[in-house]
């Protein structure tokens, strides 16, 4: 991993100045929207050429394109990003097509600690991180054969929700696995999924307190989930197989969603502990990131999966939610990125924010 020292020097380069990079997929949209509102210069970093969409957006096109053939190429151009003063913006399809271990060697000021992404890319590590931080996890079943009732199986890793799949018994597993990957196993917990977007922000004095800094509850999205969600519509998943459909977790959309606001008070506790167990850990996540639970019919929060970046989700609420309204309107995820870092540059604390 890139020395906090390399970055500040790299950072020291930069003079006065600070223009938001980040790859052309995901949430970029709203990235670059967010870094143009906050008075920031943007610059996309696309694989081959332009994407043409962005003409299409012209609010939330880059103000320059940086070209690479491939991601790991990105590596090699550091030090062209640098001379434009570039600091990067790491979203889940950056990290995943890059992979975590090119990220860590990333030779550019990025935003949020890049230590998390030890113990969010391991499914073990992360369940210690928040099953110690005391958020009530679905069962995870350490041997396939002693799977006796419905279980989630999720291969390690950033997927969309790709080759995750439910399995009833150890037949079932078998038919359904692939043996090369890494995976975890989980209860396939009864309930309404919900994907709540919070932000952390070390800097910021004020609202929800922590023991440092304050968090913030943005957004609440749901996904739509390739031909899973299709149950709804053609019953079991017996049934579809028996029509010739395999019924996958593929994200292919999501659904903008708000709690009852009795709700609130425990959506605020578990996000709280798990940045108090992340600065305990690993010194704590910066920014951007979604618990992804499910809320079962005693209204217990099961925590299944953690995202510490800006999740795709977010892109429902460029202009704000029902929550980021209450903090600021228009406030987008992207937005508070760049904010944060605007606030920090200001206070001379970047290097509370980058890594």
């Amino acid at each position: 991993m890139i020395p906090k020292e390399r970055i500040a020097e790299i950072l020291g380069s930069y003079e006065d100045s600070i223009s938001i990079a980040t790859v052309c997929s995901h949430s970029s949209l709203q990235i670059f929207d967010g870094a143009r509102k906050e008075g920031f210069k943007t610059i996309g970093i696309a694989i081959g050429k332009p994407p043409r969409y962005y003409d299409a957006f012209p609010k939330a096109k880059p103000d320059e394109f940086f070209i690479v053939d491939s991601y790991p190429q990105i590596l090699e151009k550091t030090s062209e990003l640098a001379e434009k003063n570039a600091v990067v913006i790491p979203h889940g399809s950056f990290v995943e097509y890059l992979g975590a271990q090119r990220f860590l060697e990333l030779d550019l000021p990025t935003f949020g600690n890049r230590r998390v992404l030890e113990w969010e890319s391991d499914r073990d590590k992360e369940r210690e991180w928040l099953t110690s931080a005391g958020l009530s996890m679905p069962k995870e079943i350490d041997n396939p054969e002693n799977i006796d009732s419905p279980v989630l199986v999720k291969y390690h890793g950033a997927k969309g929700g790709r080759g995750f799949f439910i399995a009833k018994d150890y037949e079932d597993f078998k038919a359904k696995a692939d043996s090369g990957e890494k995976y975890s196993i989980q209860e396939y917990i009864v309930g309404t999924r919900y994907y709540m977007h919070y932000f952390y922000s070390p800097v910021t004095d004020g609202g929800y307190r922590l023991s440092k800094g304050c968090l913030e509850f943005l957004s609440i999205d749901r996904r739509d989930e390739s031909n899973i969600d299709g149950l709804y519509r053609t019953g079991s998943q017996e049934e579809m197989r028996k029509m010739g459909i395999d019924p996958t977790f593929v994200v292919t959309g999501n659904i903008p969603l708000v709690l009852r606001e009795s709700l609130l008070p425990k959506a605020f506790d578990i996000g709280e502990k798990t940045v108090e167990k992340s600065l305990e850990l690993f010194g704590g996540m910066i920014g951007p990131f979604s618990l992804e639970a499910i809320v079962t019919d005693d209204l217990e929060f099961k925590v299944f999966e953690i995202s510490a970046r800006i999740v795709a989700g977010t892109n429902l609420f460029i202009s704000g939610s029902p929550y980021a309204d209450l903090l600021d309107e228009k406030m987008s995820t992207g937005r508070r990125i760049a904010r944060e870092i605007r606030i920090a540059k200001e206070k001379n604390l970047l290097m509370e924010v980058l890594s």
